[in-house]
């Protein structure tokens, strides 16, 4: 899934496990995010492991001069809805903080959509903490329309 992309100097891959402390620094990085995501530990690696022994899953980093600068999960739902059509749920979608604003968050997004495409996804949906007014625009500007209001609800044994 190696792909080198123009003048932003990106390239797109499946996450190796060496590659965890960086993406979890990438997503905690962020005020909602850092006190769930929490510091690097096992929970992790257990989660990392079952990404990458998922079919229905890829967690992607974006790389420039051989440095992590970016990350994303997703995931392929099959469904019955929507005349049976797959769905890719984009998740955990990051940017190095000091790279915000130069146009890899939406070279990103727009990988995301090419491989959700490649597995023949009819819908590419995301979800974003009410919070980020700043990412709800990035979204709204991608295309993506707040068309549905999400719920969650912590189970006893999940880790959040």
């Amino acid at each position: 899934m190696d792909t080198t992309v123009g003048p932003l100097g990106l390239t797109f891959r499946e996450a190796r496990r060496e590659d965890l402390p960086r993406i979890v620094e990438l997503i905690r990085d962020d005020a909602v995010a850092a006190a769930r995501t929490g510091e690097l530990a096992e929970a992790h690696s257990r989660g990392f492991e079952a990404i990458e022994a998922s079919p229905n899953d890829e967690l992607v980093v974006a790389e420039r001069d051989g440095v992590v600068v970016a990350v994303m999960q997703l995931t392929y739902i099959p469904g019955i809805s929507r005349n049976g059509a797959t769905r890719l749920h984009i998740e955990a979608v990051r940017v190095a903080a000091e790279l915000r604003g130069g146009g890899i968050g939406r070279r990103l997004m727009e990988h995301a959509e090419e491989r959700g495409q490649a597995r023949g996804c009819g819908l590419a949906q995301l979800t974003s903490d009410a919070a980020r007014a700043d990412a709800h625009r990035f979204y709204e500007g991608l295309g993506y329309a707040a068309s549905h209001v999400g719920f969650k609800k912590p189970l006893a044994h999940g880790p959040g």
